[in-house]
C-alpha cells in the first residue's frame, strides 16, 4: 500500500514509523509518504491558513493551499475522482470510523489522508478535493494528525506481515467474533492479591475454555 498523508507537522509521524505496526511493514507491503503544505502553498511566507468569512474564532486550512499539495504530488486534476486513490479528510464532520471500514481502506492499493490543524478545513477542501471525509469519534482535538494516525495504525495493522500470524483474526470488532468485544484475558500470577483467574481458564480443557469465552464476549 502507498499511503500518503499531507499535513503541517510530518515530524510527529516519527514515533508512528518506529513502533510496530509499522515499522514491520514499512519499506515493504507499506509505503508512507509525509507530505507538508508548506512546502507548495502558494501564498508568501508559508502561510496555510486564514480568517473564517463571516467572523468567528480560528483559522482555517486554504483550499489553495490543499489544492496546490494535492497538484504537486499527484499533477493538475479538474476531478478528485480522477485520482487512482480515494482522498479522505478527517473531521469531526466526517463518518464514524468503525472496524468494518478500516477493513475496507485496508484492501485500497492507495490512500491519501489530510490533516488540518487551526479550526478546520475549508469547506470546499472537503467537497471537491476529498473523496470523503472521517471522524474517529464525537468530539474535538486541537489537530487532525491524531485521527490521521489512528487511521493509519488501524489501515497497517491490516497488511500482511504486520501482526503475527492469526494474531488479528480474533479480535475486538472483528467478523470472527461477530463484531463483539473480546472475552477478558488474564496471565500469570494465578493469583494476586486475592484477585483470581477463573479456575475454567486454568483447566486446560480447551473445549470449556472456548465456551467460557463465547459466553463472555461483551
Amino acid at each position: 500500500m502507498q499511503l500518503d498523508v499531507f499535513t503541517l507537522v510530518p515530524h510527529a509521524y516519527a514515533w508512528l514509523t518506529e513502533q510496530r505496526p509499522v515499522a514491520g511493514v514499512l519499506g515493504g507491503e507499506l509505503e508512507l509518504r509525509l507530505f507538508n503544505y508548506r512546502d507548495t502553498t502558494p501564498l508568501r511566507a508559508g502561510q496555510v491558513d486564514d480568517e473564517p468569512y463571516g467572523g468567528g474564532a480560528g483559522m482555517l486550512l486554504r483550499v489553495d493551499v490543499v489544492a496546490a499539495a494535492l497538484a504537486a504530488a499527484y499533477g493538475e486534476f479538474e476531478d478528485v475522482r480522477v485520482l487512482d486513490r480515494p482522498v479522505i479528510a478527517l473531521t469531526p464532520q466526517g463518518r464514524p470510523l468503525t472496524q468494518e471500514l478500516v477493513e475496507e481502506l485496508a484492501q485500497q492499493p492507495k490512500l491519501t489522508l489530510l490533516s488540518s490543524r487551526f479550526e478546520g478545513f475549508d469547506a470546499r477542501i472537503v467537497e471537491h478535493l476529498c473523496t470523503d471525509a472521517i471522524s474517529i469519534g464525537p468530539y474535538v482535538l486541537s489537530n487532525g494528525d491524531l485521527p490521521a494516525m489512528v487511521l493509519v495504525d488501524g489501515i497497517v495493522r491490516r497488511l500482511p506481515g504486520a501482526l503475527a500470524e492469526g494474531s488479528g483474526e480474533r479480535e475486538s470488532f472483528s467478523s470472527a467474533l461477530g463484531g463483539a468485544l473480546e472475552h477478558p484475558h488474564y496471565t500469570r500470577p494465578a493469583e494476586f492479591r486475592g484477585w483470581k483467574v477463573p479456575d475454567v481458564l486454568l483447566s486446560g480443557d480447551h473445549a470449556r475454555i472456548e465456551t467460557w469465552r463465547k459466553d463472555n464476549l461483551r
